[in-house]
């Protein structure tokens, strides 16, 4: 079973994905020598043969792809005549590539151009670019494999075989991601064309920034702490100042109070003795006036 047929070429394939792939993910057909189309981002899985089948004519752009347990990425078609095709791969990432990533036929005069291609493979030799023997009466005959213009056009700095992705850098303008093979994977076309590894180093990237910015704000929430509480402190040692002073002014005014009263006390209590004296001397004087009037008294009566 095939999936999705481009019947005229001049088609645009943008964020599609295949999880499942039979015969061929993607076949493009017809056209004329001038036609283009254009796979952007998406991804396919599970693919026992090529995922895109060119079989018609003109160039097939393939740009921030994925791919994951396939055995070819593109395949020029090996059977169907004399017909010169041209492909452009680059910000891809294939995870255990089966064949190889490009099969092209140098007998038909096919071309493909590679660039920022990224690989994950447990094999001994990965196959980036290889060749065949096209017949249209029968099964094409490989030939080769590797860099070879104007049939096979990339260089090893345009290879990266088990390596860190998150170096990637491409120019695509989409993102896409997917999960697969217990391992989360990811290409990014932006500018990056990166694949989960990079989103992985980008996510630990802000992850830290957060935690510094975290840190940062948990500085200045413990500066403002700080800050507010020897505010606090200050407050508090203002207050308990104003009322030390309060208490020693409390404390004077009762002092005084007592001095005033007790001095009251006195002078009541000498008034109080002189009083005192002067009904002694009143009733002393008196005694004596009645001593006075009764011995008169007693001088008259005589």
């Amino acid at each position: 079973m095939e999936g999705v047929h481009c019947d005229n070429h001049d088609c645009t394939i943008e964020n599609v994905w295949w999880d499942d792939v039979c015969e061929d993910a993607l076949s493009i057909k017809g056209g004329t020598a001038s036609s283009v189309s254009t796979v952007t981002g998406g991804g396919a899985r599970s693919a026992d043969d090529k995922v895109i089948q060119h079989n018609g004519l003109g160039t097939v752009n393939i740009d921030g792809f994925y791919g994951e347990d396939i055995s070819k990425l593109y395949r020029s078609c090996g059977t169907c005549g004399d017909k010169a095709k041209k492909v452009s791969v680059s910000n891809v990432y294939v995870v255990n590539p089966g064949n190889a990533i490009v099969t092209v036929n140098k007998n038909w005069g096919d071309e493909a151009t590679l660039s920022n291609i990224w690989v994950k493979s447990s094999g001994d030799k990965v196959k980036i670019c290889q060749w065949s023997q096209g017949n249209a009466n029968g099964e094409p005959s490989m030939l080769g494999d590797g860099p070879s213009p104007p049939l096979c056009q990339y260089s090893e700095s345009d290879v990266h075989i088990n390596g860190d992705v998150s170096q990637s850098t491409g120019t695509s303008s989409n993102s896409t991601t997917t999960t697969g093979s217990g391992s989360s994977t990811s290409t990014k076309q932006a500018s990056s064309g990166s694949t989960t590894q990079g989103d992985e180093k980008t996510g630990a990237s802000t992850s830290l920034r957060g935690s510094q910015n975290q840190d940062t704000s948990e500085q200045t929430e413990t500066s403002a702490t700080s800050t507010k509480s020897s505010k606090s402190d200050d407050n508090k040692e203002q207050d308990d100042g104003k009322k030390s002073q309060d208490d020693e002014k409390t404390q004077q005014t009762e002092q005084t109070e007592q001095t005033e009263q007790t001095e009251q006390t006195e002078q009541t209590e000498d008034k109080t003795k002189q009083d005192d004296e002067n009904t002694e001397q009143t009733e002393t004087k008196k005694s004596k006036d009645d001593d006075k009037k009764s011995k008169k008294k007693d001088d008259d009566d005589n």
